[in-house]
């Protein structure tokens, strides 16, 4: 007699690879919806839409690493999706509130973000870091493209919040969009942290910081997201000086290396 074949959406050994591609998914669902609520002139939910897909963006590759489930389809689905929900849905955002106000020149402003986003991600999945260069795998080459999906919304989040500085700040949307344009496409590093290794003694006090970060976002999402967004700007001339600084060490020990070779 035969055996009854139970029907399987994927292999056994397979699962693994399910959830991460499921919450990168998730990701691509939220940008796109972020597009349609900001149509429709809702704002506060587009971006706060954006802000989820980066929360899962930033869980989706970890979680894959956690349960060793990353793979190639993976990595090609993660790279879609964040052209769609941060080199597409932002600046759209941005286009139905500011931009369109320039005409021709807005929708070109939108183009060229755009156009820089997919460039900065074709790069990124053909980076390759060698062994001896491991340390380079704590920095982005350029603003990674949820950081610019949120840094391009800053504007928006302003006038979202309950800040007021008298500083029309609605005028600087289409320098900003240009700026982290340029800063994705660019050379200069940021800060990733995959490689940042957390002792046991700061674990308790980590996941303190985490909850108190998602209350202020619970409670006060666009003040608090604009305060990020703030640092995360202040944190990139650190990162600069850290890069070098790396880089000069690793130069001199490589140096050190041949040279006891040599000998």
């Amino acid at each position: 007699m035969e055996q009854n074949k139970k029907f399987k959406l994927v292999s056994s050994k397979k699962t693994r690879y399910l959830l991460p591609n499921i919450l990168t998914l998730g990701g691509v669902c939220l940008g796109i919806s972020s597009i349609k609520f900001s149509i429709d002139g809702n704002f506060s939910l587009a971006v706060t839409l954006i802000l989820l897909a980066a929360i899962l963006d930033a869980l989706d590759g970890r979680v894959a690493r956690l349960i060793k489930g990353t793979s190639e389809f993976g990595k090609e689905l993660d790279s879609l999706t964040d052209f769609v929900s941060f080199g597409i849905a932002p600046v759209l955002i941005l286009y139905f509130w500011e931009l369109n106000n320039y005409g021709k020149l807005g929708w070109a402003i939108a183009l060229i973000y755009s156009v820089c986003c997919v460039l900065r991600l074709a790069r990124f999945n053909l980076t390759k870091t060698e062994n001896e260069q491991e340390w380079k795998n704590n920095f982005f080459e350029g603003v990674p493209s949820p950081a610019g999906g949120l840094l391009i919304l800053l504007p928006l989040i302003y006038d979202l919040s309950s800040f007021d500085f008298n500083i029309i700040v609605k005028s600087l949307t289409p320098y900003l969009t240009i700026l982290i344009a340029l800063l994705l496409v660019s050379k200069i590093p940021t800060l990733s942290l995959k490689k940042i290794s957390i002792s046991s003694k700061t674990t308790v006090f980590l996941l303190l910081t985490i909850g108190i970060i998602f209350i202020a976002l619970l409670f006060y999402t666009f003040e608090t997201l604009l305060i990020f967004s703030l640092m995360y700007l202040i944190t990139i001339p650190v990162s600069i000086f850290l890069y070098k600084k790396q880089q000069n060490r690793n130069s001199t020990k490589i140096s050190d290396e041949d040279h006891e070779d040599i000998l």
